[in-house]
Protein backbone atom coordinates (compact mmCIF):
# COMPACT_ATOMS: atom_id res chain seq x y z
CA UNK A 1 0.00 0.00 0.00
CA UNK A 2 1.04 3.21 -0.81
CA UNK A 3 2.33 5.78 2.06
CA UNK A 4 2.92 9.38 2.90
CA UNK A 5 5.48 10.90 0.83
CA UNK A 6 4.64 8.62 -2.07
CA UNK A 7 3.47 10.47 -5.53
CA UNK A 8 -0.09 9.58 -6.52
CA UNK A 9 -0.73 7.52 -9.58
CA UNK A 10 -2.46 8.95 -12.04
CA UNK A 11 -6.13 7.64 -12.96
CA UNK A 12 -9.12 8.36 -15.12
CA UNK A 13 -12.17 6.72 -14.61
CA UNK A 14 -15.61 6.86 -14.37
CA UNK A 15 -17.55 8.86 -12.34
CA UNK A 16 -21.03 9.34 -10.76
CA UNK A 17 -21.64 13.26 -9.18
CA UNK A 18 -24.88 14.52 -8.86
CA UNK A 19 -26.22 11.41 -10.11
CA UNK A 20 -24.84 12.26 -13.63
CA UNK A 21 -21.99 9.50 -15.27
CA UNK A 22 -18.91 11.22 -16.22
CA UNK A 23 -14.86 11.08 -15.93
CA UNK A 24 -12.94 11.84 -13.06
CA UNK A 25 -8.96 12.41 -13.98
CA UNK A 26 -7.04 12.57 -11.17
CA UNK A 27 -4.27 15.03 -12.32
CA UNK A 28 -7.08 17.40 -13.38
CA UNK A 29 -8.71 17.58 -10.12
CA UNK A 30 -5.72 17.69 -7.79
CA UNK A 31 -4.63 20.83 -9.57
CA UNK A 32 -8.07 22.35 -7.88
CA UNK A 33 -8.74 20.75 -4.78
CA UNK A 34 -7.28 18.60 -2.41
CA UNK A 35 -8.19 14.99 -2.74
CA UNK A 36 -9.51 12.37 -0.14
CA UNK A 37 -9.37 8.94 -1.72
CA UNK A 38 -11.51 6.33 -0.13
CA UNK A 39 -11.22 3.06 -1.43
CA UNK A 40 -13.88 0.76 -0.65
CA UNK A 41 -14.76 -2.82 -1.15
CA UNK A 42 -18.52 -3.07 -2.67
CA UNK A 43 -21.95 -1.35 -2.66
CA UNK A 44 -24.16 -2.85 -1.32
CA UNK A 45 -22.18 -3.40 1.76
CA UNK A 46 -23.00 -1.90 4.97
CA UNK A 47 -20.41 -0.69 6.40
CA UNK A 48 -19.46 0.96 3.21
CA UNK A 49 -22.71 2.35 3.10
CA UNK A 50 -22.47 3.77 6.55
CA UNK A 51 -18.82 5.16 5.36
CA UNK A 52 -20.45 6.94 2.18
CA UNK A 53 -23.24 8.61 4.35
CA UNK A 54 -20.69 9.90 7.07
CA UNK A 55 -18.67 11.42 4.30
CA UNK A 56 -21.89 13.33 3.18
CA UNK A 57 -22.81 14.53 6.92
CA UNK A 58 -19.31 15.78 6.95
CA UNK A 59 -19.39 17.28 3.64
CA UNK A 60 -18.90 20.87 4.45
CA UNK A 61 -15.89 20.54 6.47
CA UNK A 62 -14.54 18.63 3.72
CA UNK A 63 -15.55 22.25 1.54
CA UNK A 64 -13.99 24.44 4.26
CA UNK A 65 -10.74 22.83 3.38
CA UNK A 66 -10.93 22.52 -0.59
CA UNK A 67 -11.10 18.85 -0.54
CA UNK A 68 -12.97 16.68 -2.33
CA UNK A 69 -14.26 13.21 -1.44
CA UNK A 70 -13.71 10.53 -3.89
CA UNK A 71 -15.33 7.19 -3.24
CA UNK A 72 -14.14 4.34 -5.42
CA UNK A 73 -15.06 0.35 -5.54
CA UNK A 74 -14.92 -2.02 -7.99
CA UNK A 75 -18.48 -2.57 -8.94
CA UNK A 76 -19.59 -0.97 -12.24
CA UNK A 77 -20.61 2.59 -12.67
CA UNK A 78 -24.49 1.48 -13.16
CA UNK A 79 -24.43 -0.28 -9.79
CA UNK A 80 -22.75 2.71 -8.47
CA UNK A 81 -26.08 4.75 -9.77
CA UNK A 82 -28.37 1.98 -8.38
CA UNK A 83 -26.58 2.22 -4.94
CA UNK A 84 -26.60 5.81 -5.04
CA UNK A 85 -30.40 6.18 -5.52
CA UNK A 86 -31.12 3.99 -2.72
CA UNK A 87 -28.54 5.53 0.14
CA UNK A 88 -28.08 8.88 -0.96
CA UNK A 89 -27.68 11.45 -3.11
CA UNK A 90 -24.04 12.30 -2.41
CA UNK A 91 -22.74 15.63 -3.61
CA UNK A 92 -19.09 13.80 -3.11
CA UNK A 93 -17.82 11.53 -6.12
CA UNK A 94 -18.33 8.07 -6.44
CA UNK A 95 -15.71 6.02 -8.83
CA UNK A 96 -16.11 2.82 -10.89
CA UNK A 97 -12.32 0.93 -11.31
CA UNK A 98 -14.58 -2.05 -12.73
CA UNK A 99 -12.98 -1.93 -16.08
CA UNK A 100 -10.34 -2.96 -16.07
CA UNK A 101 -10.86 -4.79 -12.93
CA UNK A 102 -9.29 -3.40 -9.90
CA UNK A 103 -6.68 -1.60 -11.47
CA UNK A 104 -6.46 1.27 -9.66
CA UNK A 105 -6.97 0.03 -6.59
CA UNK A 106 -3.61 -2.20 -7.41
CA UNK A 107 -1.77 0.86 -8.15
CA UNK A 108 -2.54 2.12 -5.17
CA UNK A 109 -1.58 -1.30 -3.41
CA UNK A 110 -5.54 -2.40 -1.97
CA UNK A 111 -6.69 -4.51 -4.40
CA UNK A 112 -7.51 -8.12 -2.26
CA UNK A 113 -5.71 -10.49 -4.38
CA UNK A 114 -6.71 -13.79 -2.37
CA UNK A 115 -8.54 -14.64 0.69
CA UNK A 116 -11.81 -13.20 2.03
CA UNK A 117 -13.22 -10.43 -0.37
CA UNK A 118 -11.04 -11.26 -3.13
CA UNK A 119 -11.58 -9.29 -6.21
CA UNK A 120 -12.34 -5.87 -4.56
CA UNK A 121 -10.28 -2.89 -2.42
CA UNK A 122 -9.19 -3.14 0.75
CA UNK A 123 -11.04 -0.56 2.88
CA UNK A 124 -8.20 2.74 2.71
CA UNK A 125 -8.21 5.98 2.60
CA UNK A 126 -5.84 8.52 1.38
CA UNK A 127 -5.30 12.17 1.06
CA UNK A 128 -3.29 13.75 -2.28
CA UNK A 129 -2.54 17.14 -1.61
CA UNK A 130 -2.25 19.63 -4.81
CA UNK A 131 0.93 18.54 -5.51
CA UNK A 132 0.04 15.43 -6.09
CA UNK A 133 1.88 13.54 -3.10
CA UNK A 134 0.03 11.44 -0.46
CA UNK A 135 0.50 13.22 2.47
CA UNK A 136 -2.04 10.60 4.36
CA UNK A 137 -3.02 6.89 4.10
CA UNK A 138 -4.35 4.51 6.34
CA UNK A 139 -5.50 1.13 5.72
CA UNK A 140 -8.93 -0.05 7.72
CA UNK A 141 -10.32 -3.35 8.84
CA UNK A 142 -12.98 -4.65 5.55
CA UNK A 143 -15.99 -4.38 9.23
CA UNK A 144 -14.51 -0.93 10.30
CA UNK A 145 -15.92 2.17 9.65
CA UNK A 146 -13.34 4.79 8.86
CA UNK A 147 -13.39 7.94 11.39
CA UNK A 148 -14.16 10.49 7.72
CA UNK A 149 -12.83 13.55 10.17
CA UNK A 150 -9.23 11.77 10.64
CA UNK A 151 -8.05 13.62 7.63
CA UNK A 152 -9.64 16.96 8.08
CA UNK A 153 -6.64 17.52 10.71
CA UNK A 154 -4.73 16.70 7.32
CA UNK A 155 -6.36 18.92 4.91
CA UNK A 156 -6.08 21.84 7.08
CA UNK A 157 -2.33 21.78 7.38
CA UNK A 158 -1.98 21.51 3.40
Amino acid sequence: MLRAGDIAPDFDLPVLTGGVKRRFHLAERRQQHKLVLAFYPLNWDPVSAEQMVRYQVEYEKFAAANAQVVGISVDSIMNATAWERDIGPFDFFLCSDFWPHGEVCRKYGVFREQGPGAGASERAVFVVGQAGIIEFSRLYALNEVPDVLAPVAVLSRL
